[in-house]
């Protein structure tokens, strides 16, 4: 079991009165899922009731306000200040502690960055007065907002009377959670919100005793919270305190400083909660939550630090999602605890697993970042490799399939193992034909890039799994409407996804010019100056590869800007890789020739010649919406998924084939 093989992770702990049955706690996401008042909606219960099913031993809810008048940053974070949410807050307790893991919610206020606030007409308020690029000037709240002449917001500094104000509203907040059922709360004091602004010796240059030079000055009011959420909560009542170990920043402060913060928490906090960053900054946000091209647990060493100074039991979070590197962090005393956000979306049912000693069946989180993208455009949870997440409330209520069908799904790529792996649990017959020699489809050429070993890792895992759900698998084999005949299957699924597009510019035939995908399984092939077609996610990330081999790279791109493909936050991290790996970016610029030594090309300034000894085209892929459409009169029930209908990403792929798996035999 591996209860037996992870004895350190499974170890019960006692924090205060309460014992969690595991050190593996979830992370706060934010509640998405709200009322017009501001209360978790059912769904949003269903959320984080998943992760309670999944084994974890505290699952907190995440940017929850305590006073909405003045730190309410957005419209879909839940508010703790409005006595009509008891009954949607105490259903959600309820939901997650009835599985036997401590709800815990994350009190918050943000400070000077209370944009709803500003945008409502108010004030917004931080340590002291200062003026903040006006960069949110598009309303989320249904309001109409004129961005400011100057470009600047402006913040007052908090009065005395403010501070206390505030003091009591994390009091108040932390009383109508114990109310609701709530087992913990935990203090938000770090990536650079309300509380982490009055202890930043950058920001907080009061001159009174709640600011200045020195640190005991800037922890005044931090202190003064968690001293009035105990009066609140009682004693024995665990109360957990996020702060950034480091804030990675120029003008934030370093480990050091952490340190001597954590020390002044120390006996007061039941647990020192250690993420790093700052939210304000691109780079930094980078390490608040760790991208594709961070190392796993590259924030662990600030708790590790932290450990060393402290008696109270210290969680760490940030890219944890290796169960023997878990086991080992607590198992070393690096941490006591490890907190795990975006994998809990990835896979809830992580901790069961392990202790069942699965841990090869536990999807790892690729840190695509498609949480975060898609929550900030459409406010809905989703994960690339989860399609349950999101759809948590319908799950639950699922009805079986009316009838048991024979099902065919035509390709074998992310959509097709999706599809097949969906309609078998339900119970169908599958059938799944590839025309390859393998399962996995085109983004098996990205397996061996180093920051994309979770992906390959993905892929093998998906692939092992339809095997042993029983389905039928056909390697070599094409699906026609001659073969789907003869199988007379009640519905096919067809996964035929898309090509390359080889675009009609001369020379693209010529020695030396590839496409993406022969360039990631070959990149030997690749001389030292390489101009990549395309500014697109597939040769952004192929650039960034080759680029770690040593090569110069040279992206051009026809449109204005690099294309983030709807993932805002995934193009930040690969931001940050083009300035590090020093790529050169040419923007409004389309290539016109392919010759010896390179592409002439038209530029903003005219045409001009870019040197380059190898040439690689990723500019887009064109479905093979044909050859599906071509099966759609081979059976009773058609549906097709994924890139056959239009080239996108992952999360479309298993999304839809989920989907349309789920749909199969409902009406018998």
């Amino acid at each position: 079991m591996g209860v037996e093989k992870y004895p350190h992770l499974f170890e019960p702990i006692r924090i205060g009165n309460t014992l969690f049955r595991n050190r593996i706690f979830a992370a706060p996401n934010g509640c998405q899922y709200l009322d017009g008042e501001g209360a978790p909606t059912q769904e949003g219960v269903a959320f984080y009731e998943r992760k309670a099913l999944g084994g974890f031993a505290a699952v907190t809810v995440g940017e929850c306000i305590v006073d909405s008048k003045t730190g309410q940053a957005h419209a879909y974070q839940a508010l703790l200040d409005k006595p009509r949410n008891l009954p949607g807050f105490s259903a959600m307790a309820t939901a997650i502690s009835r599985h036997g893991a401590v709800a815990s919610v994350q009190l918050q206020h943000c400070g000077m960055y209370s944009h709803l606030v500003y945008e409502r007409g108010g004030q917004l308020l931080g340590p002291v007065d200062a003026a903040i690029p006006d960069v949110h000037n598009t309303n989320n709240d249904g309001h109409e907002v004129t961005p400011s002449p100057d470009g600047l917001r402006y913040v007052r500094g908090m009065t005395e009377e403010e501070i206390e104000q505030l003091i009591r509203a994390f009091g108040k907040a932390a009383a109508f959670v114990k109310q609701c059922g709530y087992g913990m709360v935990m203090i938000h004091a770090g990536h650079g919100w309300g509380l982490a602004q009055f202890m930043s010796k950058t920001v907080n240059t009061r001159r009174d005793r709640w600011g200045g030079p020195e640190l005991e000055n800037r922890m005044r009011l931090p202190l003064a919270v968690i001293d009035s959420v105990r009066r609140a909560v009682g004693p024995g009542f665990p109360i957990e305190v996020r702060i950034s170990g480091a804030e990675c920043i120029d003008t934030g402060y370093d480990i050091d400083e952490g340190i001597a913060i954590a020390k002044l928490l120390d006996g007061k906090a039941d647990i020192i909660h250690v993420s790093a960053g700052h939210h304000e900054s691109s780079y930094a946000a980078t390490i608040t939550h760790p991208g594709m091209f961070q190392e796993d647990g590259c924030n662990v060493k600030y708790a590790a630090e932290i450990k060393k100074h402290v008696r109270t039991p210290v969680a760490t979070v940030g890219a944890l999602t290796d169960v023997a590197m878990l086991e080992e962090i607590i198992a070393s005393g690096t941490a006591d605890i490890v907190s795990l956000g975006r994998q809990s979306l990835a896979d809830p049912d992580l901790p069961l697993k392990a202790r069942l000693g699965r841990e090869a069946d536990i999807d790892r989180c690729m840190r695509c970042c498609v949480c975060f993208s898609n929550s900030t455009r459409t406010r809905r949870r989703a994960c690339a490799i989860n399609p349950v997440i999101g759809h948590e409330l319908e799950e639950r209520y699922a009805l079986p399939p009316a009838s048991r069908k024979k099902v065919l799904v035509a390709g074998g790529g992310i959509a097709g193992m999706e599809a097949a792996l969906t309609a078998a649990r339900r119970g169908h017959e599958v059938v799944l034909c590839e025309a390859g020699d393998e399962l996995g489809g085109v983004l098996k050429c990205e397996a061996l890039v180093p920051f994309k070993k979770s992906l390959g890792e993905y892929l093998l895992r998906q692939a092992r799994r339809v095997a042993d759900a029983g389905v039928e698998v056909r390697l070599g084999t094409e699906v026609t409407p001659e073969l789907a005949g003869s199988l007379g299957p009640d519905a096919i699924i067809a996964a035929l996804g898309a090509r390359s597009v080889k675009p009609a510019i001369p020379g693209i035939d010529g020695a030396g010019v590839f496409g993406a995908e022969y360039m990631y399984t070959h990149p030997e092939a690749a001389g030292q100056r390489v101009l990549i077609l395309g500014g697109g996610l597939v040769g952004i990330e192929l650039g960034i590869f080759l680029a770690g081999l040593g090569r110069e790279i040279t992206l051009m791109e026809m449109l204005p800007d690099l294309n983030d493909g709807g993932n805002l936050v995934h193009m930040n991290n690969l931001r940050v890789q083009i300035e590090e790996k020093k790529l050169r970016v040419a923007l409004n610029t389309k290539a016109l020739a392919i010759g010896e030594g390179g592409v002439r090309a038209e530029g903003p300034g005219g045409e001009v010649f870019f040197p380059a000894d190898t040439v690689v085209y990723a500019v887009g892929q064109k479905p093979n919406s044909a050859a599906a459409a071509a099966l759609s009169a081979c059976a009773p029930e058609f549906y097709m998924v994924g890139d056959c209908t239009a080239a996108r990403n992952i999360l479309a792929a298993t999304t839809e084939a989920y989907n349309a798996a789920r749909n199969i035999g409902r009406i018998g």
